[in-house]
C-alpha cells in the first residue's frame, strides 16, 4: 500500500488582499514549481498546529486566524499526498523566505499565471473563490433582474450565477452583457446556468466569453461526461450542480472547477426533495478533490458550518436576493 504523506499549507493573505506564494527548491520533489507555504505533519500532530509551526519555521511568522479550505488527496506516481489546506487571515511577523526560498505576495487573480505541483490546481482554484455564490431568482423582467444584482452586490457578493430558466434567448443576449460590466466594475465573477433549451454550443461561442464561466446543470453534465466535450474547455470556469456521489465524480472526470451540492438543508423551492444534512454533506466533501459550495436552505449563518464541515462556502438565491420592490 502506497504510503500518504499528511501535509498542512496556508493560503495567507495580507491586508491589500494579496496571497503568498514560495518557489520550491529544485532538488525537492515537484522542485522549481510554485506553493502554498506548509509541511509534513509530525507523528500525532493536528493539521492546524502542524501550519502554525512550518508557517514560523519557514517563513518567520505566527498565523493567528486560520479556517479550513480544502482538503485533497493526490496521487503521483511515486507518492501519494494528502493536502490539508487552510485560509490564513492573520499572523504576526513579517513574511520572508527564512530557508532561503524565494516567496512572493500575488493578486489571487494572477495565480494562474504562476506555475504549481498538480495537486495544487483545486487549490489555486479555492483560493480565487469566494464564500457566497449568489444563484439569481427567477425573473421576468431584464431591468429587475439586474437591479436586484446591483443590490446583492452593494452586499458584497463576489460571484454571481445567473439562472433564468424561463427567459428567451433574446432576454439572455440583452441580460448577460450588462450584467458582466455591472460584475466586473464590483469586483465579482459572473457564472452562467443555462436553460435546458438553450443549446451549450450557443453559450460557448457567444455569450459565455462575455462572462466568467459556465454553469452545468445535472444533466448537461452527465451528457458531458458522456461526450467528454468539454474537458477541453475554454469557457472560463466550469461549474456543476450535483447532488450525490456519482456525480460528484462526473464533475471531476469532465474537469470541473467547483460544484454546487444539494439540497444541505429543506427548502422552500424544492420541499419535495429530502435534505442530506451537514454529516452526509461533509463525507461528500471528503472525497471530493474540487471545491463545493453547499446548497439548500442556506443563509449567512451557515456558512461557519459549511467552511467547518469542508464546504468552499455557501450558495443560495433567498439570502441575498432583494424582496419585489
Amino acid at each position: 500500500m502506497t504510503k500518504v504523506v499528511h501535509v498542512a499549507a496556508g493560503v495567507i493573505h495580507n491586508t491589500r488582499g494579496q496571497i503568498l506564494i514560495a518557489k520550491r527548491a529544485d532538488d525537492a520533489h515537484q522542485g522549481g514549481l510554485w506553493e502554498f507555504p506548509g509541511g509534513k505533519l509530525e507523528a500525532g500532530e493536528a493539521a492546524e498546529s502542524a501550519l502554525i509551526r512550518e508557517l514560523q519555521e519557514e517563513l518567520g511568522i505566527t498565523a493567528t486566524h486560520l479556517s479550513p479550505l480544502i482538503q485533497i488527496r493526490h496521487d503521483y506516481p511515486d507518492k501519494s499526498v494528502l493536502l490539508d489546506v487552510w485560509t490564513v487571515t492573520a499572523f504576526t511577523g513579517e513574511a520572508h523566505g527564512r530557508e532561503g526560498q524565494p516567496v512572493k505576495w500575488v493578486s489571487p487573480s494572477t495565480l494562474s499565471d504562476y506555475q504549481f505541483p498538480a495537486a495544487n490546481t483545486p487549490i489555486v482554484t479555492a483560493a480565487q473563490l469566494p464564500r457566497r455564490l449568489l444563484i439569481t431568482d427567477a425573473e421576468v423582467s431584464v431591468e429587475l433582474c439586474l437591479q436586484k444584482v446591483t443590490e446583492a452586490l452593494h452586499l458584497g457578493i463576489q460571484l454571481v450565477q445567473l439562472r433564468q430558466k424561463d427567459w428567451r434567448v433574446e432576454q439572455w443576449a440583452a441580460a448577460v452583457p450588462r450584467m458582466a460590466k455591472l460584475c466586473r466594475e464590483a469586483g465579482a465573477r459572473l457564472m452562467l446556468n443555462s436553460p435546458p433549451d438553450l443549446a451549450l454550443e450557443t453559450l460557448e461561442s457567444g455569450l459565455a466569453s462575455l462572462a466568467d464561466g459556465l454553469h452545468l446543470t445535472s444533466r448537461q453534465l452527465g451528457a458531458a461526461a458522456a461526450s467528454g466535450r468539454v474537458t477541453d474547455k475554454h469557457v472560463g470556469w466550469l461549474s456543476a450542480a450535483c447532488h450525490t456521489d456519482g456525480e460528484l465524480r462526473l464533475a471531476e472526470q469532465v474537469g470541473v472547477d467547483f460544484v454546487t451540492l444539494s439540497p444541505v438543508l429543506a427548502t422552500g423551492t424544492h420541499p419535495e426533495q429530502a435534505p442530506m444534512g451537514w454529516e452526509q454533506f461533509e463525507a461528500l466533501v471528503k472525497n471530493t478533490k474540487i471545491p463545493v459550495y453547499a446548497l439548500g436552505g442556506m443563509n449567512d449563518g451557515d456558512l461557519p458550518e459549511s467552511v467547518s464541515r469542508g464546504g468552499q462556502g455557501i450558495a443560495a438565491i433567498s439570502a441575498w436576493w432583494p424582496s419585489q420592490n
